[in-house]
């Protein structure tokens, strides 16, 4: 690696599920060693909000509340920056995937996006596979069937007042990317979650596109509401003056990093040289393995797999566990309930519960909604005929365990289709910290697990902005290099 400034400063916006959070990230290059310090200087809240609508319900994001986080978050690093005597060299930003806003010719917003948990959503999938064919369009896009892909969104709403006059669909991270710099792209980790692009060429696929708009004609010219693609690495742009004014920074260029969460969290691995195989555990668990080329056989597509396009022509090769979702919305509903019970004293209470008491397939449909997780969970331990978890100790084991399985299961089934042999599990992101079910999935899984870094999609985010602006080099395993330096890692045996 060449050897980078003394330090220099790059902004990771960070937008999950549940919260969004700006990071200053700063980079360390002394003595050729490089190392990122992270400070969070900005974190706010995230979610659905669920507003009535003529035959019921529906949920969106607050998209303008992450805008003005993002902003502040801007200006809080900044000042820190100036403080620490660096420059912001970069910004960049992810977030979960498959939501989209629709934004008129002007560029003004059309509404706030809705909510991949959105109830609309219901049959839909079922529907545009059986028009489509299930196995062709597989062989394209090689995406695994979930009911909130864009593509099922694209056919739920094509009845929307807002679809006829929307002349642009944006990504979330594309869309804070085009208010931060005025320039629009597509970044195609993100994008290869929408069932629209090409696998095998990282490319919009006509063929997808012009099959959906021929089943539904409502959706008109989608193809032309679609930026063109970039690849992680490309800088977008610079602030705009409006965007500098409100942010006390400079004309900083914004990069196009790996804008899905989970293709930053992979970067942000720690691997050496090893075979292994990943975790990002938060909201949603992605179980998967890196490859080089997609898996589109049929035995693929029956498995339900999914081939997300990652950094550097990469592969994520990978399936989506309900993840920790579960167990926040167990704490939710317990505290609506007038029950306040702690994360800390959840794990507690599960550590001294009976193990493998009760393991209910935590991916089954009903545990995708909100709602009252700890009934559901009931429901399910009756119908399997197992105990019914009684207490906050035994409901939280029954998560834990159950997703602990999961891992296993998904983790068999993905390196029996790849033929990817694994040697360490990798688990980053906020699930990283629970030490419960870190122990637990080594346990399941028969291998070693690292866990961490918890910022595992924020320095993957960053690695990607510095080599892009010159202050790292290298390829994927030289940006790990410098993870591993920056991060805390702690590791269990099976």
């Amino acid at each position: 690696m060449s050897e980078a400034p003394a330090a220099t400063a790059f902004v990771a916006v960070d937008l999950g599920a549940t919260s969004g959070r700006v990071v200053l990230a700063v980079l360390d290059g002394a003595h050729g060693a490089e190392r990122i310090d992270l400070t969070e200087v900005g974190r706010f809240t995230n979610g659905p909000v669920e507003v009535p609508v003529a035959d019921g319900t529906a949920l969106h994001w607050d998209l303008l509340h992450l805008w003005r986080g993002t902003l502040d978050g801007l200006r809080a690093a900044g000042v820190l920056a100036r403080e620490r005597g660096v420059t912001v060299a970069a910004i960049g930003i992810d977030s979960w995937a498959v939501d989209y806003g629709l934004l008129d010719g002007s560029g003004a917003l059309l509404g706030n996006p809705r909510h991949h948990r959105d109830p609309r959503l219901t049959g839909v999938a079922e529907e545009v596979l059986d028009r489509l064919g299930a196995s062709g369009h597989y062989a394209v896009n090689g995406l695994q069937t979930l009911p909130f892909n864009t593509e099922f969104q694209l056919v739920a709403g094509r009845h929307d007042a807002a679809w006829p006059v929307a002349a642009s669909l944006r990504l979330v991270p594309d869309l804070l990317a085009s208010w931060l710099t005025g320039a629009v792209v597509t970044e195609v980790t993100n994008a290869s979650t929408t069932g629209l692009v090409d696998a095998a060429t990282r490319q919009w696929s006509a063929p997808v596109i012009d099959a959906l708009q021929a089943e539904y004609s409502e959706l008109g010219d989608l193809r032309g509401r679609l930026a063109d693609l970039v690849e992680p690495g490309t800088v977008v742009g610079p602030l705009t003056a409006t965007v500098q004014t409100a942010t006390g920074l400079g004309a900083v260029p914004v990069v196009a990093v790996g804008s899905h969460d989970t293709a930053s969290a992979v970067v942000g691995v720690p691997a050496a040289d090893e075979r292994f195989a990943y975790v990002s555990s938060g909201t949603w668990s992605l179980v998967g393995v890196e490859l080089d080329a997609p898996v589109l056989s049929e035995e693929s597509r029956l498995a339900n797999v999914t081939n997300e396009l990652g950094v550097d022509g990469t592969v994520r090769y990978l399936k989506n566990v309900m993840g920790l979702w579960v167990l926040s919305e167990t704490l939710r509903t317990w505290r609506e309930a007038g029950r306040e019970v702690t994360l800390a004293e959840a794990l507690a209470a599960a550590e001294s519960a009976e193990p493998g008491r009760t393991v209910v397939d935590v991916d089954a449909p009903e545990f995708l909604a909100p709602g009252d997780m700890p009934s559901r969970i009931a429901a399910a331990a009756t119908a399997s005929g197992q105990p019914v978890p009684d207490g906050v100790g035994e409901v939280v084991r029954c998560i834990l365990d159950s997703l602990a399985a999961a891992y296993a299961r998904v983790l068999a089934e993905v390196t029996r289709l790849s033929g990817r042999e694994v040697d360490v599990l990798h688990v980053v992101g906020g699930g990283s910290q629970n030490e419960l079910l870190c122990r637990l999935t080594a346990r399941a899984t028969g291998l070693p697990v690292v866990a961490g870094p918890v910022e595992g999609a924020a320095l993957g985010n960053v690695v990607v902005q510095a080599r892009a602006v010159g202050a790292l080099s290298g390829n994927l395993t030289d940006l790990r290099r410098v993870v591993r330096r920056s991060a805390h890692l702690e590791h269990y045996e099976p």
